[in-house]
């Protein structure tokens, strides 16, 4: 199979979806890599250290597009890429479709076999090409929260742990899934009163035994959140339903009651964000304020530590990327029923159920697409 590697072109994002030893173990196996000209560059890996791996380097994603079967990317498809994507082609990165209708008609059209990432689920209910770029934003959301407590870029002005009598920072945190619980050890670490809430009660029992103590877990409701928004000087949000849009658990009405100069880190943005008063930025331009709330909603954060989240991501996905090549799209999905739930679109049929609810489209189960 001749496989491509973009380069990123979202703000910012300096990520690759494969590392030169990812190439190194596909050309083994008998496959044809291309690569865009200086798509690793930022991530530390130079065109040169892909050519000896086996890969060709290419001059433009237009060629990319036009060569490949398969295409991977780290973040969606650009509006400057939507015409390029050919029937049958393959496409593999996350898609995040519930929250973005224009590429999901996009990709509708061209009819494409879009296989997104972030549902790849496997039998233990995991979401294994998922979680590492989770761990990734869950920790940086911590570090990016506490830069904007400071005066220095925002207004309160807290150290996130505190000192020697002077009392730690209050984190909320939204979510007990591997974006929630990363950020939970991180702030914890740093010293801060730190309340993690979910309403899975099992999850909550379990992480009541290895969190840190000065990490309260709580059962999510309502009320609750809107007690403890007044309280927290940092709130993070990582609520994750897998390939349906977030739920919208702080309504811009709580925002007024909030601590003035507090900051909110939306992780959950791509799914279209689990704050009403969230909408995507940029590491360029990282935040807004709204109400004296300092909003930090940056779609792709794990681009701000490129060379960390393009290994961690190419060691989680390589084995399915190697099994799609190996066996093509319909036979990988038949034997791995993880890939079977990657399945978004298939040649302009919706076959992920949140993707068709977001958007009241017809879903067509992806089993009745390849017939099993």
């Amino acid at each position: 199979m001749i496989i491509g590697v973009l380069k990123e072109i979202m703000d910012k994002e300096n990520r690759v979806a494969m590392t030169p030893w990812g190439v190194e173990s596909l050309v083994e196996k008998g496959h044809n890599i291309i690569i865009e000209k200086n798509a690793g560059k930022n991530s530390g890996f130079k065109d040169s250290h892909y050519k000896e791996s086996g890969a060709v380097i290419v001059s433009s994603n237009k060629k990319i597009y036009e060569k490949s079967d398969m295409v991977l990317h780290v973040k969606e498809p650009q509006p400057e890429e939507y015409d390029l994507i050919k029937e049958n082609q393959i496409i593999f990165t996350y898609l995040h479709l519930a929250a973005h209708k224009i590429l999901t008609n996009s990709l509708i059209k061209s009819r494409c076999i879009a296989i997104a990432y972030e549902t790849v689920r496997d039998n233990k209910n995991n979401l294994p090409l998922l979680i590492p770029m989770s761990e990734v934003a869950g920790r940086l959301s911590v570090l990016s929260g506490a830069l904007y407590l400071t005066n220095t870029y925002g207004k309160i002005g807290k150290l996130l742990g505190g000192v020697t009598g002077v009392d730690p920072t209050t984190v909320l945190i939204l979510g007990c899934g591997t974006a929630g619980i990363n950020a939970a050890h991180m702030a914890s670490g740093f010293g801060a009163k730190v309340y993690l809430l979910d309403i899975n009660v099992s999850r909550l029992r379990f992480l009541r035994q290895v969190m840190p103590k000065n990490c309260f877990l709580l059962y999510s409701t309502t009320k609750l959140i809107k007690k403890l928004t007044q309280e927290a000087d940092l709130i993070i949000g990582a609520v994750l339903i897998p390939g349906a849009k977030s739920p919208k658990l702080i309504t811009k009405a709580m925002l007024k009651k909030m601590n003035k100069g507090a900051v909110i880190v939306d992780i959950s943005i791509d799914q279209g964000g689990c704050f009403e008063t969230s909408k995507p930025t940029t590491h360029s331009d990282p935040v807004y304020e709204i109400d004296g709330i300092i909003h930090y909603c940056v779609a792709n954060i794990p681009g701000a530590v490129a060379r960390t989240s393009t290994i961690a991501l190419t060691n989680s996905t390589l084995p399915y990327i190697t099994k799609i090549a190996d066996k093509g799209w319909v036979k990988a999905s038949k034997e791995n029923r993880a890939i079977m739930h990657g399945l978004n679109l298939v040649n302009g049929k919706v076959t992920c159920p949140g993707v068709a609810d977001a958007f009241n489209l017809k879903y067509h189960p992806a089993e009745s697409l390849i017939n099993i």
